[in-house]
């Protein structure tokens, strides 16, 4: 499933980034998002963009578009 079909309170696990763009993965990966990495879904904006994620400790805010292209897996 993709990491913008959670929802608020819900928690994953990265099992890829879409690598067609490299530039995006990289940015990625340097925020945390890596393969296995736990991550937890805080808030949704009301129209859906953008999507407040924890990843290791940290929060970060992503577009819909940018979520789209992480794959997770729900723990």
């Amino acid at each position: 499933m993709k990491l913008s079909d959670l929802r608020e309170k819900q928690r994953a696990k990265v099992i890829k980034i879409d690598g067609s763009l490299k530039s995006l993965k990289k940015r990625l990966a340097d925020m945390g998002f890596v393969k296995n990495q736990e991550i937890e879904i805080k808030r949704i904006a009301p129209l859906g963009d953008p999507i407040e994620i924890s990843v290791k400790g940290y929060s970060l805010s992503l577009r819909k578009k940018e979520a789209e292209k992480i794959e997770v897996e729900k723990i």
